[in-house]
């Protein structure tokens, strides 16, 4: 699903982080800029999680699992090509390709 506005400088969400930590709330911070106080509070868990106060994945850690899924994705898409052209190319050539095991 596209986004419906480019993701905001990291050096903004850290001021944001920042506000919240020296005593301002997200709903202040929500009416004073743009992003909603949910959002404020999203980056405020998040920065949590980096710097070890609070259990989760850290952000180094989610861009890692995104982009392992993405490229299992697209593996998986490709072994599904191979398939369907070794079939092809079977059918054409009116041989049967050898399976291997564990396939």
């Amino acid at each position: 699903m596209p986004r419906s506005r480019a993701p905001y400088p990291a050096e903004f969400r850290e001021e944001m982080v920042r506000l919240v930590r020296a005593g301002r709330t997200p709903g202040e911070l929500s009416r004073e800029f743009e992003p909603s106080d949910q959002t404020i509070r999203n980056w405020v868990n998040q920065a949590d999680v980096d710097e070890g106060r609070r259990e989760g994945l850290t952000t180094a850690q989610l861009g890692e699992l995104r982009r392992l899924r993405r490229e299992n994705r697209i593996l998986r898409e490709e072994k599904e090509i191979l398939a369907k052209a070794a079939a092809w190319f079977a059918e054409e050539t009116g041989s049967t390709p050898k399976q291997r095991l564990g396939s």
